[in-house]
């Protein structure tokens, strides 16, 4: 490889270089707002995360549960855990004072309501089982419902105050955790009664509403602790559009619907026990159980020490590394910004060692993090909600999403390798990186990962495959020098169930607007407005879409922004007459690119963070590097063999040229083929790319002649276009 002439490199060389391995790529983070205990405490929330995870393996694997009552302990037991490990305010050990001891009382004296509404869930049990076919209007209103609203509200409120030592539990969340126990357990003794068929109709009990008021309020404050405001300020909207709604003009408009109907049908399978709820109770749960088991043998520390020995030597290495490692990392890690935090910590750094400014270190980081959402087989979680949604087979969307997968990584790849060699920077030395031939020898330890990929496609059940995969994970830990052991084995399960609390918060939140889009019909005319503009140019509606989809995203985690776009936009296009897959392959694309678009880009700003650039800016540069995400959802539609939906020659016809076409969008961006390409030149590669990107015959004609053309003329200019010949032009 050819070294950058800058004799500053030249200094660099000459000095002791110590090999870059990384480590404590899984160590567990923690949040600022996440409580650290010690003792006693430690030991009971550590218990609680073991058997939580514990309680899935055995439901999903063993003795399954009725579906409504599975999913309803699922959301009490991540509320349970959410509200004992994250605080609803700053601790007082960070330079705040710790409140005066009588908020504390005042808390505390908030038991009595909770504690009371509890107590009569136990008596409501006990009358049904001795025969009673309801309970009476005023005990669930005086006895139950007003205590338990009032206990919820004044907790949640005196919990953004109440400021508690950092290894302390505050009272105010001791009183939301019981009053998250109070409402299950009376939607578990309601919804195991007939009383359960009477939901969304006038004979419905009110208590039903009662406890889905205060269970739809502790979900929005978890959600605000674990996710931010962002996916909360949207679900507020959509609940006050519920009840304003009628009064809205236009398309918005709708007859409205009463309290006691709309919240006694929100906490059924219309709303928050729906399919994203039924999808984090089942797959995201599991898969999140094999992703601690990975973590705990240290599978991640291999994945991103594999890229750096495979692509750190390359020009431009550590910026090739993030690539690789973010891929590999996404099918084990759920969120754009996650991976960005387990990741970049170590990549951003090394990029801005070679050469790269930090604002596009943070920018390659970020865009690569994202494509881990999209990476078969796990693909995030929102793959698991598509095939829930659309009925479609798990197995057929992760085929279909291979190929899109690959065009965005080759672009951020090309992206990445065309700013190198324009910069003329220098890959990492032999001996700054792990050594390859040490880490082949402990490849083995990709076996979870095949085994999991054959066992889907040998016909097992997408659990049956995860329950599967997670063993060979702690059996392969045997051969490896992080062996797992039963306390390993516990620590995964206690891992598991801590990292469970945000994407189950956040898909229990998503089911409260998808409840409201379904209750409401504002879907439906969603849809209609689609179709209005499909008549005048179905590529606008499509624009349409994509903006919707974007906007629902922004600030939210991938499976929340595809669950809510999933309800709005893609009932919508199919309307239109756009295939189910390809409609919720479009959806869910721009839900995921969502993490880079400005101005709220959740990876983008995480990646400042570490990057120490300006926010803003990183997005804007995350969005450029990403550009291709933003244009494959179009050729879903344009070229559905993108999507494995045609034959043979057509999807390697497609395949090939979009191929081309991504490289050629590279370069137009990057202003670097084979050397520097002139301005006139960019247009026309621009051209050549969309043709060949479009997928029709003629156009992909049209984008290889212009493409050739362009070669011909650069090699020709520029010969082998090495870091040496950009520098001389």
């Amino acid at each position: 490889m050819s070294q950058h002439p800058d004799p500053r490199h030249a200094e660099r060389d000459d000095e002791e270089v110590t090999p870059v391995v990384a480590e404590g790529v899984d160590d567990d983070a923690v949040e600022s707002n996440r409580r650290l205990y010690t003792g006693w405490q430690w030991l009971l929330f550590a218990a609680i995360a073991i058997a939580y995870s514990s309680f899935h393996l055995i439901s999903l694997n063993l003795y399954p549960m009725e579906t409504w009552s599975f999913r309803i302990v699922h959301i009490c037991g991540a509320l349970i855990l959410g509200y004992g490990l994250y605080a609803g305010t700053r601790f007082a050990d960070e330079g705040h004072a710790r409140s005066p001891a009588w908020l504390g009382w005042l808390s505390y004296a908030l038991l009595i309501p909770a504690g009371y509404a509890l107590y009569q869930v136990f008596m409501m049990q006990s009358a049904m089982n001795d025969g009673a076919m309801r309970i009476a209007p005023e005990i669930e209103a005086f006895h139950y419902g007003y205590p338990l609203m009032l206990a919820t509200a004044a907790a949640i409120v005196l919990s953004w105050s109440f400021r508690q030592y950092r290894h302390r539990l505050s009272p105010a969340d001791l009183v939301l955790m019981v009053c998250a126990v109070a409402s299950a357990g009376y939607l578990l003794v309601m919804f195991n009664s007939p009383l359960r068929a009477s939901t969304g109709t006038p004979f419905a009990p009110m208590g039903i509403s009662y406890a889905a008021i205060a269970g739809a309020a502790l979900i929005l404050e978890l959600t605000r602790r674990v996710a931010g405001l962002a996916l909360v300020i949207i679900a507020s909207i959509f609940l006050i559009y519920v009840f304003a709604g009628p009064y809205l003009p236009g398309f918005l408009g709708y007859p409205g619907l009463s309290v006691g109907r709309f919240f006694s049908q929100v906490y059924t399978d219309a709303g928050v026990l729906g399919p994203t709820t039924a999808v984090s109770s089942t797959y995201i749960i599991l898969f999140i159980i094999f992703a601690a088991f990975l973590q705990a043998s240290k599978v991640g520390d291999y994945f991103v020490n594999f890229a750096f020995a495979a692509a750190g030597r390359a020009r431009g290495g550590p910026a090739k590394v993030s690539i690789f490692a973010s891929g590999l990392m996404g099918m084990i890690n759920g969120t754009s910004a996650g991976n960005v935090v387990s990741t970049g910590s170590l990549t951003i750094p090394l990029m801005k060692k070679v050469g790269y400014p930090g604002r596009s270190a943070g920018a390659i980081e970020a865009a690569a993090s994202t494509g881990g959402q999209i990476m078969p087989p796990i693909m995030g979680a929102g793959a698991f909600i598509m095939a829930e949604v659309t009925g479609i087979p798990y197995t057929e969307i992760a085929v279909a999403a291979l190929i899109p997968a690959i065009l965005y990584f080759l672009s951020i790849y090309c992206m990445v390798d065309f700013e190198a060699a324009r910069k003329g920077m220098r890959g990492m030395r032999k001996d700054e990186i792990p050594l390859f031939s040490k880490l082949v020898k402990q490849v083995y330890l990709f076996a979870p990962i095949i085994i999991l990929i054959a066992a889907l496609f040998m016909g097992y059940s997408v659990i049956r495959a995860g329950t599967l995969a997670t063993a060979s994970a702690a059996v392969v830990s045997w051969i490896s020098p992080y062996k797992m052991g039963p306390r390993a084995i516990l620590k995964a399960l206690q891992l598991a169930g801590t990292m469970a609390i945000q994407i189950i918060a956040v898909c229990a939140c998503a089911g409260l607007i998808v409840g409201v889009i379904a209750l409401t019909g504002v879907g439906a005319r969603f849809s209609s407005l689609l179709l209005g503009l499909a008549g005048v140019s179905q590529l606008l509606a499509l624009f349409f879409a994509m903006c919707i989809s974007i906007l629902l995203g922004m600030g939210m985690p991938t499976t929340a922004a595809y669950a809510v776009a999933a309800s709005v936009v893609a009932p919508g296009l199919i309307e239109i007459g756009i295939q189910p897959l390809v409609a919720h392959f479009f959806v869910f694309y721009f839900a995921v690119v969502s993490a880079i678009t400005p101005p709220v880009a959740l990876a983008s700003y995480a990646a400042a963070g570490i990057s120490g650039d300006n926010a803003m800016g990183t997005s804007v540069a995350s969005f450029k590097i990403g550009l291709a995400a933003f244009i494959v959802p179009f050729m879903f539609f344009y070229s559905p063999a993108m999507l494995m939906e045609g034959s043979w020659l057509q999807i390697l016809r497609v395949g090939v040229t979009a191929t081309l076409g991504i490289v050629l969008l590279s370069a137009t961006v990057q202003s670097w083929f084979f050397g520097p390409v002139k301005q006139w030149q960019r247009l026309v590669m621009l051209v050549g790319a969309l043709c060949m990107i479009y997928g029709g015959i003629v156009t992909d004609v049209a984008g290889l002649a212009i493409g050739a053309v362009l070669l011909l003329m650069q090699r020709g200019r520029h010969g082998g276009g090495t870091p040496h010949t950009a520098a001389s032009n």
